[in-house]
């Protein structure tokens, strides 16, 4: 589907949610639930009670402010991934904050893996998912695409008005700034 086919059929589902049409609001959700959830638990470092949570946050939150998304801005599937990505980050604020501000997140309600293997998992995890919030959202975008979405080198590109060359570019720095970020919560960590 072409971009002015996208915005057409978005803008047509967005006046149908807003006057009430839940149907309307189910074919937005069935479109983007997938996505959505793959890009959560990307974002999570596979810690999937946190992607779930953050998941269902995310559609309550798209619910509450459906008045705010403007197909012309954006794809709803972007919107909603904005939304995540918030919802993302002032988990890892309050977290924190919870914490005494000692940086150390309770990460044992967030996962469920065997205790074993419980503590390793959880402290990679932890640095995946900080890593990924920490990078600016430019670098978030374009391994996204690659990593999660799949998307080759050229569609990226073609998507973001950029040349191969640029993206590879992007993507390189985007991957180096992911290792530090990894690397310096490791140092970080006790």
């Amino acid at each position: 589907m072409g971009c002015d086919e996208t915005v057409h059929r978005e803008s047509v589902l967005h006046r149908a949610v807003l006057a009430g049409d839940e149907q309307a609001w189910h074919a937005l959700y069935d479109e983007n639930f997938d996505a959505l959830y793959r890009y959560v638990q990307w974002r999570c470092g596979g810690m999937s009670s946190l992607g779930e949570e953050t998941v269902q946050e995310t559609w309550l939150t798209a619910v509450r402010r459906i008045r705010r998304f403007d197909p012309r801005q954006g794809t709803f599937q972007a919107w909603v991934r904005g939304i995540a990505a918030n919802q993302l980050r002032n988990q890892f604020r309050r977290q924190r904050a919870g914490a005494g501000g000692s940086g150390e997140l309770d990460w044992e309600q967030a996962i469920s893996l065997p205790p074993e293997a419980a503590a390793e998992n959880r402290e990679q995890a932890e640095q995946i998912a900080a890593a990924l919030a920490a990078l600016p959202n430019q670098y978030e975008q374009v391994l996204r695409a690659k990593y999660v979405d799949a998307l080759p080198v050229a569609e990226i590109a073609h998507s973001l008005s950029q040349t191969p060359k640029a993206i590879e570019s992007l993507l390189s720095r985007a991957r180096e700034a992911f290792r530090r970020e990894c690397l310096q919560r490791e140092d970080l960590s006790p």
